[in-house]
């Protein structure tokens, strides 16, 4: 397994495995990998002759006051991951590799980034967007792979894929759990132990959700009621929005029909969960 740190090495590795016709894929991470990632890594190997991990805490997609600064970055461990798995290119650059003296030019996907954790986090999709456009722009992956957890950055991502001609295919697989159903995420070493024997109950609220719609109920808001009144049994579960929207525009919807996506963002402490049930009711 190779490691690059600049865009230089990366393009130049990527070229001689393209020489020799072999398909790329791109798992974009910021490191901290946890089984979620590797779900992606496997999905990529599968699928690919030439895998490359992108590991990098971006700054521009942290707004003031979030954790960018305590972030985990355990490298050492990330990469015994890569290596297990099979990666062939780790790319890890340094902010000034990524970003020069600054940045003047900025990749921004309209709409759907105004709703569910964009109307909390102000200027995330448009860090989130610029980098995986550098990040496509260096690596040139003829797939790229992301995790269903993140719905939401999945549609903006693929959106911004389809509207500039990127010459790529966005990859989407679905979300790993823990056992107790929390979904895997690098934010959750944050929790303390009280704070995670509670996590699990934002998924168990969402399975809730689910569980309605499928008997049958069609109002958003009475279906919102009940993953609320699951939550409020947690008590230091802070709700930060619960939305049924269109996993296409996700825009909230009147009416439950068709595919909907049920998603939530909640705060443990400080720690911020998000988490989604994707529902096709035409099935």
């Amino acid at each position: 397994m190779d490691v690059a740190q600049t865009i230089a090495q990366v393009r130049g590795a990527v070229a001689v495995a393209r020489k020799k016709g072999s398909v790329i894929g791109l798992v974009p991470t910021m490191g901290a990998l946890h089984q979620g990632h590797v779900s992606l890594i496997k999905a990529a190997r599968a699928d690919c002759g030439y895998v490359v991990v992108s590991i990098f805490v971006n700054p521009t997609q942290f707004g003031p006051g979030e954790d960018f600064d305590r972030y985990p970055r355990p490298i050492d461990q990330d990469l015994e991951v890569c290596r297990h798995e099979g990666v062939d290119l780790v790319f890890a650059p340094t902010i000034e590799e990524m970003y020069g003296e600054g940045t003047l030019t900025w990749v921004q996907v309209d709409r759907l980034t105004d709703t569910l954790c964009g109307r909390f986090r102000p200027g995330h999709f448009r860090g989130v967007t610029t980098v995986c456009t550098k990040l496509f722009n260096i690596v040139q992956p003829d797939r790229a792979y992301f995790g269903q957890k993140d719905a939401q950055q999945a549609v903006v991502i693929q959106r911004m894929v389809a509207d500039l001609n990127m010459p790529l295919e966005i990859v989407v697989c679905p979300t790993i759990r823990e056992p107790d159903g929390l979904a895997a995420s690098s934010r959750n070493q944050y929790l303390t132990s009280d704070q995670r024997s509670q996590a699990p109950i934002l998924y168990k609220a969402l399975r809730r959700g689910q569980e309605v719609i499928e008997a049958g109920l069609r109002d958003p808001a009475k279906v919102v009621q009940q993953i609320r009144h699951v939550l409020d049994q947690a008590p230091d579960i802070r709700v930060q929005y619960i939305s049924i929207v269109d996993p296409q525009t996700l825009e909230p919807v009147d009416r439950i029909v068709g595919k909907v996506l049920i998603a939530a963002a909640v705060y443990l402490g400080q720690t911020r969960l998000i988490d989604n049930i994707l529902l096709d009711l035409d099935r």
